[in-house]
């Protein structure tokens, strides 16, 4: 029998140093620096350079977004384009190239290769970073996009009797959730698929413990997402508060009432009970003065030819009663004087008073002209006839818009009874005494 020949002692030994110098001999191939710089210091510059090269890219795609894109979406005819820039959605998309170039090209930097041993758990804790920001970005592209398709909706004009913002909400909170709970598995090294399963396996353990707070927190994002409600707002929910939002937290918001009180609502009632935000008229130009002045209707009547004359001089109707003897002129050529007078068309008192208190407040420095101004009647009632003032201060600050209120209506109730208009009240104390007293004389 042929035996085998006995392996030379020390045979193993040599082998495995001529592996081990040939694993440095490689692991020397990737290195960048001198031999004798220490590895971490290559790493430190990988790292470095890997930043600046997203810097570098990411300032790129800024410019173009800004000196190319945008400008060429602008200078076109179409208004669709116009809302994927002013939803935000370029700006996103284009802070995802850095991350995906940078996750690209992480093995090519100094001391970074993944052959080295100690660059092994860098090169993942670097990818898992970037792969989780890029999530990230990519789940804000998405929801810009969601927008920008709901503004296109919103536009057309099919559609403005339509709203889907509530399904909208709905489509961006998913997203969100599903983005969120994506980019922390990744940054974790985790398998996005599993924490989701594992996520909703738990969903109705946290309804039940954090009912509350999970109503709340989707409160919140209700208020915020739809700009409802801000620190500062003027709110007024009825029987519950009247005055200024001072703290917005997660389960309540405290309003300070006009008397000094504060009062503490829980944040789903904003959402549940309707109340009402006087944001826009503060920030407004102009504040809405919407007040009647209740006449007595047994004081109407036509006017005189006396009365048109001396009402005619007044300077703010003078065009008024000039264009309507004109007009009446006209409308009553065929009158004569059988002609009852109810056929004949004259001027009356309230119509009179309604044209003078229009061209007053036209006229009038605090009144705004830009905005709505009516004086018009109402149908009477046990009140009276009402002749109602609609109009806007130009100052919506409390006091002075007050100051100016109060001027116009004193001005107006001792204006009115220049045309032989009285105002309707009901009959007071006195009022009674003396009706029984002239009963009694009368007895």
């Amino acid at each position: 029998m042929r035996m085998l020949p006995q392996e030379a002692p020390g045979s193993k030994d040599l082998l495995k140093k001529a592996l081990e110098q040939a694993a440095d001999n490689q692991s020397g191939n990737l290195r960048w620096l001198d031999g004798d710089v220490p590895l971490w210091v290559e790493q430190i510059l990988g790292i470095a350079s890997l930043l600046g090269i997203g810097i570098l890219i990411l300032l790129a795609t800024r410019m173009l977004r800004l000196l190319v894109i945008r400008p060429l979406i602008k200078r076109t005819s179409n208004k669709w384009d116009d809302v994927f820039v002013d939803q935000a959605f370029f700006q996103w998309i284009s802070y995802m190239p850095p991350t995906l170039i940078c996750s690209a090209i992480v093995e090519l930097m100094p001391g970074l290769h993944p052959s080295l041993d100690s660059a092994k758990p860098i090169d993942l804790w670097v990818h898992q970073v970037l792969t989780a920001i890029t999530t990230l970005t990519g789940m804000l592209a998405i929801g810009a996009l969601v927008d920008a398709c709901h503004e296109l909706w919103r536009l057309n004009s099919k559609n403005r009797g339509r709203s889907i913002k509530g399904y909208i909400s709905l489509i961006k909170i998913f997203v969100y959730v599903i983005g969120t709970v994506a980019a922390v598995a990744l940054l974790f090294g985790r398998d996005p698929s599993g924490v989701l399963i594992g996520l909703g396996t738990f969903t109705a353990v946290l309804l039940l413990v954090f009912k509350d707070t999970i109503l709340s927190v989707v409160a919140s994002i209700t208020l915020s997402q739809n700009d409802m409600i801000r620190l500062g707002d003027w709110v007024e929910m009825p029987g519950a508060a009247d005055g200024d939002v001072v703290d917005i937290a997660l389960h309540t918001v405290k309003i300070q009432n006009f008397d000094r009180t504060i009062s503490t609502i829980p944040t789903m009632q904003f959402v549940d009970k309707p109340f009402k935000n006087w944001r826009n008229m503060s920030d407004g130009p102009g504040r809405r003065i919407k007040r009647s002045l209740f006449l007595d209707s047994a004081s109407v009547r036509f006017l005189t030819d006396e009365e048109v004359e001396r009402i005619g001089r007044i300077g703010l109707l003078q065009s008024y009663i000039e264009g309507k003897q004109r007009e009446l002129t006209e409308s009553n050529q065929g009158a004569d004087a059988a002609t009852a007078p109810l056929d004949v068309r004259r001027l009356t008192n309230i119509g009179t008073f309604r044209a003078y208190v229009l061209a007053w407040l036209k006229q009038h420095p605090h009144i705004h002209q830009g905005l709505t101004l009516l004086v018009r009647q109402l149908p009477p009632g046990p009140q009276g006839l009402p002749l109602e003032i609609y109009a806007f201060t130009k100052t919506t600050a409390w006091g002075a818009y007050e100051d100016v209120q109060g001027d116009l209506f004193d001005f107006l109730l001792a204006a009115i009874h220049d045309f032989d208009l009285r105002l309707f009240q009901g009959p007071t104390g006195d009022d009674l005494r003396s009706i029984a007293g002239r009963g009694g004389d009368g007895a």
